[in-house]
């Protein structure tokens, strides 16, 4: 393809971009495919010839976005957002079109000061100190796994360069609660500190928050029996149910533990949702404690905007990473070490994409203030919503709306048991089968519930007032089918 070509094909396909989001409201929110359709509907060989851009587009229509769940529809109320702003789209398709190599500053001076220029601008944003230093990760999973190497060769006075764990005396524990987003589980393996090595601290029953003081006995228990505590993954803001670790609690007791420890124990924040809040300084009081964390990361490609992947990583000591990720081959070497970041030494991959342009051209575009506003609509909306359960017989709002979360439960009479269960999830999918809107079934207390999490870009109050009507209609539908099913009396 040649540049014209690419002209003109790319005139279409943002003409395509953009009546797709105009239009994003008319379409079905879930993906009306079943398994294998999709691929079923494409050809089974490769091309042999180069094929006419019209005719990819078409495909694109037909056979692709029959298959895509719309998250940017204004009625999806399931995963947390994973807004994808046209500005931040725009800087997307310039760092594709740019198509730099990321792997030294050599490589691409841009791509280094760029990152190193926005990341600090989103630490005055949302209220940091200068102690933190931030790069991109692809997402807070990576970000965490980072979190966790690094915890792991401070805690064995960097073992990477002798035995490794395999010549540590005593076992690496971690702690975090049944909260914290799987990704601290999958972290904790890949890093190599094994299932049995990582403990769950117990919640507070009402707030879901990890419960400091319980915390404290963990560690003197598992120092008492040889164990070496290494590191504390916090949630602010949880996937379950949005709620926020005591941040303060949680370092007074890590202070305390430290002063007996040769090496203190690393204290991660995964903020990878609601960090994005804390461009409101009224919400800030919400991780208060930060400053006493190690590292800290969270996802403009969530609820800000910034299209994935673009999760932010902070450390408070920059040469700890760079000593314990630094790669640095002769063919890499030039004249600017030691005077520039190198962010290969910040992170696993040696190459990396010039990720800092989506939030450039986002934060330049339609500011900060305009993401402020959006961020404190939602909260009205979550609000409102969370009242009108609250008001409503038989509904329940089962966890604290801290946030843009409301957790819902519709309990008629006195059903309970597998009744419940099965009521809860029969109404779930009415919702989410008829296209209209999505909401997200999740376990509390090994019990179902609802998740409604609001915070798509275009989702407005008149969309939030229609799930509310969407979810008593099918919840209304469901005790029906349940009464219907009952026996009418005893044999």
């Amino acid at each position: 393809m040649t540049p014209e070509e690419f002209r003109e094909a790319g005139h279409q396909l943002i003409d395509w971009i953009a009546d797709y989001r105009s239009t994003i409201e008319e379409r079905r929110v879930l993906a009306d495919v079943v398994p294998g359709e999709v691929s079923g509907a494409l050809a089974a060989l490769p091309p042999t010839a180069p094929e006419a851009f019209s005719s990819v587009l078409a495909d694109l229509d037909a056979v692709v976005l029959p298959g895509v769940t719309n998250v940017q529809h204004p009625m999806h109320f399931g995963w947390f957002p994973a807004n994808a702003a046209l500005a931040s789209v725009l800087g997307d398709l310039a760092s594709s079109g740019i198509g730099s190599l990321g792997i030294s500053w050599e490589s691409c001076p841009s791509l280094t000061e760029v990152e190193e220029v926005v990341c600090d601008w989103m630490r005055q944003l949302v209220g940091l100190s200068e102690a933190w230093s931030g790069t991109i990760q692809d997402t807070a999973s990576t970000a965490c796994v980072v979190a966790l190497l690094a915890a792991r060769e401070r805690a064995t006075d960097f073992s990477e360069t002798a035995g490794g764990l395999q010549a540590s005396e005593r076992p690496l524990v971690v702690y975090t609660t049944d909260q914290a987003h799987s990704s601290v589980l999958k972290a904790v393996a890949i890093a190599g500190y094994g299932a049995d090595n990582l403990r769950m601290v117990p919640v507070d029953p009402v707030t879901r928050a990890m419960r400091a003081d319980v915390l404290a006995t963990m560690l003197e228990s598992d120092l008492a029996a040889g164990s070496q505590p290494a590191a504390v993954v916090a949630s602010i803001g949880t996937t379950g149910t949005t709620a926020f670790d005591p941040l303060v609690e949680i370092a007074v007791v890590l202070e305390r533990a430290n002063r007996t420890l040769a090496h203190p124990i690393w204290l991660h924040v995964d903020a990878a949702m609601a960090g994005s809040a804390m461009l409101c300084p009224e919400l800030r009081p919400l991780w208060e404690g930060v400053e006493a964390a190690d590292s800290l990361s969270f996802n403009p490609h969530k609820w800000l905007g910034t299209i994935l992947d673009t999760s932010l990583f902070y450390v408070r000591d920059s040469q700890h990473l760079v000593r314990v990720f630094s790669s640095n081959p002769s063919y890499l070497q030039s004249s600017a070490d030691g005077r520039v970041t190198q962010y290969r030494d910040w992170g696993i991959p040696l190459g990396r994409r010039f990720r800092a342009l989506k939030l450039w051209f986002h934060l330049r575009l339609d500011g900060p203030e305009s993401m402020r506003i959006r961020i404190r609509r939602d909260l009205a909306n979550a609000r409102w919503l969370a009242d009108q359960v609250e008001a409503a017989p038989d509904w329940q709002v089962v966890a604290p709306v801290q946030l843009q979360t409301v957790c819902v439960r519709h309990v008629p009479g006195d059903l309970a048991g597998e009744s419940l269960e099965t009521h809860t999830q029969r109404w779930a999918s009415s919702v989410n089968r008829s296209g209209e809107a999505y909401v997200t079934p999740s376990k509390l207390d090994d019990s179902w519930m609802i998740r409604v999490s609001i915070g798509v870009e275009g989702t407005e109050r008149r969309h939030v007032e229609r799930l509310w009507q969407l979810l008593r209609t099918a919840a209304a539908s469901a005790s029906d089918e349940s009464t219907a099913a009952e026996p009418s009396g005893r044999g």
